[in-house]
């Protein structure tokens, strides 16, 4: 018998388990083989994505069994993109947080032997993530650490993009957080990435848009070694995508906006304004001050912070969360944080 927190937190992995299996098969479905291959990305490439798919079905099945006839079925779904690279770069941050979203609650449950499943499980899922920074020509693996983090941030996350459920689906118990647009998100589509305005397809995951990069700026196509962003292995840019010091600007929305399944989940925070940016990565949680907050809207320094021996911890798609503490929390305790979070994105570091 699994308790409540077990139960809700297992339905939050499979919600997860659903949305991957389907996004997987759009996109297959909704682009042309052209398009794949104007990306850089191959028949085999395209057989990979299928073949993740189908990982997908073994996952929702092996939560299914563990939740019973009450278990979440399937939804219909939105997403925010139009093109192959924005569907990739949706597909790397999404399997982030789906990723994070298991390590976070995996060592609290009750059920020892559930968690172990949940290893078996997200541990593919991780490589899935990795495959997807190669295909956008990302540096596959530039973290010692991956993050785990609370229910309620992958809830956050995973709800905006769920458009509706069936009759009596399972309800989660997990909190919406507003959403937070990153206005200088860094854009991997650039060869400079951290030179970018507004170049987000909306918020919470923030999405890269190619919508404005033009030729001369598009690393797919420069052919100069650090530059190109092609797929591959690994790639190593000569222009990092974001550094210590950045100026890293923010909007967010107010609460009490309906959202997820049907606009049945309502945004809520108990937090009335927010006071510090903080940066979630590898093993650490680190405060940098909201400068000029007006009308829903700040700008933080991006910190210079490490884990070990220089390390940079500030690398790959991290957690940008805004705060009205800096509570000092450790990656176990985590959601101690929760009270004192009035939004979460995702920030593309590296």
């Amino acid at each position: 018998m699994l308790s409540d927190f077990d139960y809700e937190s297992i339905a939050l992995a499979l919600y997860q388990e659903w949305i991957e299996l389907d996004l997987f098969h759009w996109g297959l479905a909704t682009f042309s083989d052209q398009d794949f291959e104007d990306a850089g990305l191959t028949a085999q490439d395209r057989y990979l994505i299928q073949f993740m798919a189908e990982q997908e079905v073994g996952h929702a099945t092996l939560l299914s069994n563990m939740l019973g006839p009450q278990a979440p079925k399937q939804c219909t779904y939105n997403y925010p993109v139009s093109n192959v690279r924005e569907y990739i770069d949706f597909c790397q941050k999404l399997t982030r947080f789906g990723e994070s979203g298991v390590y976070g609650f995996m060592n609290h449950l009750n059920a020892r032997d559930v968690a172990t499943l949940l290893l078996q499980s997200i541990s593919t899922e991780a490589r899935q993530q990795m495959i997807f920074r190669q295909f956008e020509g990302l540096f596959p693996m530039p973290v010692w650490f991956e993050i785990g983090t609370p229910q309620s941030w992958a809830w956050t996350l995973l709800a905006p993009y769920i458009s509706s459920c069936p009759e009596n689906q399972t309800r989660l118990i997990w909190q919406n957080y507003p959403s937070v647009y990153i206005l200088n998100q860094p854009n991997p589509a650039r060869v400079n990435g951290a030179n970018v305005w507004n170049e987000t397809t909306g918020g919470y995951t923030n999405t890269l848009s190619t919508a404005d990069v033009k030729p001369e700026d598009d690393c797919l196509h420069n052919k100069d070694v650090g530059s190109n962003c092609s797929p591959a292995v690994t790639n190593n840019r000569s222009i990092p995508l974001s550094y210590p010091g950045r100026q890293v600007y923010f909007q967010w929305d107010s609460p009490g906006q309906a959202i997820g399944p049907n606009n049945s989940y309502i945004t809520d925070t108990t937090v009335k304004e927010p006071v510090f940016a903080a940066w979630v990565s590898q093993l650490n949680v680190t405060y940098t001050p909201l400068q000029d907050v007006h009308n829903n809207s700040a700008w933080a320094v991006q910190p210079n912070m490490s884990t070990y021996a220089g390390d940079p911890a500030l690398n790959g798609t991290i957690y940008l969360l805004l705060t009205d503490e800096d509570l000092y929390v450790t990656p176990f305790n985590l959601s101690m944080l929760n009270p004192h979070v009035y939004g979460v994105a995702l920030y593309q570091a590296g």
